[in-house]
């Protein structure tokens, strides 16, 4: 796995680290912005998230049936597990949290292979604070699902490992944001 972890990096490096100056979702100022979609939504950053994710989900002893959480950002990591883990069983289904319940048809706030009962891994584009995944896994226990973690394709190493140790949740991180050769900013 350490090739497909290399190219992981290598492409997060490419195609989705830019340097300015940013206002992360946390509010915060940055140098630095990685917009992980550019990777987890393009075929070659599918597989590797789906490689590599199943692997650190598995590694971890998570004995998940699902795995998802905010959408957008989570979407992609989700699907890319789901669809690995059919030729890697046990097989993990994929669910998607929205921003807010739709206000026809089910009006579900939780969209796809969610059941109550079930073990789920919150997954995560890029984690900053741990806003986003403390987010969906409040949803997800309040809608009776047991939270086995959280998997972060990037961990920005800005207290969200904290936040979601504080919560009980165990963090597994694909790559550090050092990693794609960006230095940790001050919280601004």
């Amino acid at each position: 796995m350490s090739t497909a972890r290399a190219e992981l990096i290598t492409l997060l490096t490419d195609r989705s680290l830019q340097t300015g100056t940013f206002t992360l979702a946390s509010a915060r100022t940055s140098s630095y912005y990685i917009d992980a979609r550019r990777t987890t939504m393009s075929a070659r950053g599918l597989d590797l998230v789906g490689r590599l994710g199943l692997t650190a989900i598995r590694e971890a002893g998570w004995d998940a049936q699902l795995v998802g959480g905010l959408t957008l950002g989570a979407d992609p990591v989700a699907y890319a597990v789901a669809l690995t883990s059919r030729n890697a069983p046990p097989p993990i289904d994929a669910f998607t949290i929205r921003k807010a319940p739709k206000d026809h048809g089910a009006a579900r706030l939780i969209e796809g292979c969610f059941t109550p009962g079930a073990r789920v891994v919150v997954v995560e584009d890029v984690l900053t604070t741990g806003a986003s995944a403390l987010q969906a896994a409040e949803v997800l226990a309040r809608e009776g699902a047991r939270v086995l973690g959280v998997l972060a394709v990037v961990d920005r190493n800005e207290g969200g490992r904290d936040a979601v140790a504080q919560a009980g949740y165990e963090l597994r991180a694909l790559v550090a944001a050092e990693e794609l050769g960006v230095r940790h900013d001050a919280a601004t």
